[in-house]
């Protein structure tokens, strides 16, 4: 017997859950791309953009997925033969940089394997070896692993080490989850895209960037006509913001978007993130006492609050996502990149996605459906995740009190 009839639950790192007023938004008649409410709109977007990255620099806006987004930042800063620096933390890294090749560039990988964030030590040795990078690389989380890198510290490194390479990060899964702060630590480009923290259908893809890498555009002999965010910073014309016809529908999703983080504030929606992701995390943990379930990552400080990375052992992973899709309507994430495809034990992996439009009752659903399918399945697992996460809820969400309370524990 099936019960997933009803309204299914996207738990993937991305797209995410899409809030109806966005997909309301977007539900509307072609506008008007030449004049009228549309272009204040677009203007609108772009200070709220750098309020999420917390930065006073620039964005530009692409008509692309995170693809795109890496493209454009390479476009835009390296010229072939150029030496980049990738700090690999897992299989998205590795995407970016084997980009970087077929675009001609050279690029050095130093590699942290699939369990771990960037290792200062590891860096500052990669560094004391050659001084002619044009471009570091870092991916803030990870979203196969789940790893979260410390971004500040890698700028630290660079600076010690007498480095004027451009810094780069990646903050697809991360943008509006996990707090990120583009000015402050250092940052000259960061990619980012709608579908995952901003909470919009895939189809726009963002490029932040600073003054170092601006003149990094300039000295280039060229840059492709299509990915150049000159123009799309400082249009003479409407068009030249997304260099033809605008994502009219995905603008107005963006907008709604944006007004709901910024309802909603900063801080609290990077609050939120962290506690939904503790719950999940104490109810893995509950899981993992009696049976093969562990947490990707093991250090709780180096886990995205995004996207949580699990290891199960094949193929229990695989038998885990299908009960839960088919028999109670929750799609969890697959192991991606943790083994290839044809090996067996990339069935022994799955991921959590908690990113964007969530709150406690659906982690709290997304809990008790997996703690449902590890029974269903008869998968080993120890007992109370659905207590433990309640408990981190609970103390994080309980009416503040003058005298002494009593703590809720799970």
């Amino acid at each position: 017997m099936s019960l997933n009839q009803g309204r299914s639950y996207l738990a993937i790192p991305g797209p995410s859950v899409m809030p109806d007023a966005v997909l309301q938004a977007m539900h509307r008649p072609s506008p008007n791309i030449y004049a009228g409410d549309l272009i204040d709109l677009t203007h609108s977007l772009i200070p709220d953009l750098l309020h999420v990255a917390r930065s006073t620099q620039n964005v530009a806006i692409y008509i692309a997925n995170g693809h795109g987004a890496w493209e454009a930042a390479l476009a835009n800063t390296v010229a072939p033969g150029e030496r980049i620096l990738l700090l690999a933390t897992g299989n998205f890294g590795h995407g970016w940089a084997d980009m970087a090749e077929r675009l001609g560039a050279v690029v050095d990988r130093v590699e942290f394997g699939k369990r771990s964030p960037i290792e200062m030590q590891a860096v500052a040795d990669a560094l004391a070896k050659r001084k002619d990078y044009k471009a570091v690389m870092a991916v803030h989380v990870d979203t196969a692993t789940s790893a979260k890198s410390d971004i500040a510290a890698v700028r630290k490194v660079m600076d010690d080490a007498g480095c004027d390479a451009l810094l780069y990060a990646d903050c697809i899964a991360s943008l509006g989850c996990d707090d990120f702060r583009f000015d402050d630590w250092g940052v000259d480009v960061m990619v980012t895209a709608c579908q995952k923290g901003l909470m919009t259908p895939p189809g726009m893809a963002f490029v932040y960037f600073g003054d170092r890498a601006a003149a990094a555009r300039q000295a280039l002999p060229q840059v492709s006509p299509y990915w150049d965010w000159a123009p799309r910073v400082d249009p003479d014309m409407y068009f030249q913001y997304f260099c033809g016809t605008a994502p009219t529908h995905h603008l107005y999703g963006l907008r709604v978007a944006l007004d709901m983080i910024k309802a909603e504030g900063l801080d609290q929606v990077f609050a939120r993130h962290e506690t939904l992701a503790r719950a999940i995390w104490a109810a893995s943990d509950a899981w993992g006492q009696g049976g093969p379930l562990e947490l990707n990552i093991a250090d709780p400080a180096h886990r995205s609050h995004a996207v949580t990375g699990v290891r199960i052992g094949a193929p229990l992973g695989t038998q885990l996502r299908d009960w839960c899709e088919h028999q109670a309507g929750l799609t969890l994430g697959i192991g991606l990149g943790m083994a290839p495809p044809d090996d067996p034990a990339w069935h022994g992996f799955f991921r959590f996605g908690h990113m964007g439009h969530v709150n406690a009752q659906m982690i709290m659903g997304l809990v008790g459906t997996v703690d449902a399918g590890l029974k269903a399945c008869g998968i080993p697992h120890g007992p109370g995740a659905a207590e433990a996460a309640a408990g981190i809820i609970a103390n994080a969400t309980a009416p503040q009190t003058t005298g002494a309370g009593t703590q809720i524990t799970g």
